[in-house]
């Protein structure tokens, strides 16, 4: 199930006033795995951002997370998304938008419903709909060093 948001970008003209650089509609690409449809809003890399340009930097290459660098992406998931326990050297900033989705963690389960807001510190996680809606969340992914517990580094997977 594809999702569509309407992205509006700043930016300066070359006098340097602020200007609306892109403003349209987006739809998600294409399925990530069965079920799960994300949108890229915007990508960045380096800290800090450089603001300069005028380059759509959606368009860059990246995985779930982005190395040394931030990803902001919308995604839908649909009722009955296949599962994919994963982990990410980021935190995640995520805000529910619409429907109810359960996050779980290593067995714990947690409800999110829509208004929720999330901090993800690196932890291992799946995404599972048992509702009969589509689940939006925007989220926010900034690197971040991998997790150490004891000693021993949980690193990305999945």
């Amino acid at each position: 199930m594809s999702i569509t948001v309407r992205r509006v970008v700043t930016g300066h003209t070359k006098e340097g006033k602020a200007t609306v650089m892109i403003d349209e509609v987006v739809t998600s690409s294409a399925e990530s795995r069965p079920g799960a449809n994300p949108t890229v809003i915007w990508t960045s890399e380096g800290f800090p951002v450089s603001n300069d340009g005028d380059a759509d930097e959606s368009k860059r290459k990246t995985a779930t997370a982005h190395p040394n660098g931030t990803v902001f992406r919308v995604i839908s998931f649909a009722p009955g998304v296949h599962p994919r326990n994963h982990r990410t050297d980021s935190i995640d900033y995520a805000v529910v938008i619409s429907g109810e989705i359960i996050m779980d963690l290593d067995g714990e389960e947690v409800l999110l419903r829509a208004g929720d807001v999330l901090v993800q510190r690196g932890t291992i996680h799946n995404w599972f709909n048992r509702g009969t809606e589509p689940c939006v969340i925007a989220f926010v992914l900034i690197d971040a060093k991998p997790v150490t517990v004891d000693g021993k580094a949980l690193t990305a997977q999945g």
